[in-house]
């Protein structure tokens, strides 16, 4: 019998605990439609991209509209917001925003 290499262990996952589900205060007023149709009919990823680091990419089909690199000291809502504007710039004047292949 063969034997197969053995993969490297992941990190196990963090919990997000109780406390995290709670909406803070002025998260009602939070909107982000263009995110929140998108997702209807695509995706968007947040996530680490080496050696880029933190990164937000919406695509629809096989097309990227947007990639965002996090800035420095920018929120994860501010990243989003930034999204979600960028995902309304793709699709009503067809400018793509690519902050990662530069």
């Amino acid at each position: 019998m063969e034997d197969h290499p053995k993969h490297p262990r992941r990190k196990q996952a963090r919990r997000v605990g109780a406390h995290a589900v709670e909406t803070p205060p002025g998260a009602e007023a939070l909107s982000l439609p263009n995110i929140a149709e998108l997702i209807d009919h695509g995706q968007i990823t947040v996530g680490v991209m080496e050696p880029v680091g933190c990164v937000a990419v919406a695509s629809e089909d096989h097309y990227n509209l947007a990639m965002l690199r996090r800035r420095k000291g920018e929120t994860l809502l501010e990243l989003l917001t930034r999204l979600d504007q960028a995902i309304d710039k793709a699709e009503t004047l067809g400018i793509f925003t690519d902050e990662i292949n530069r």
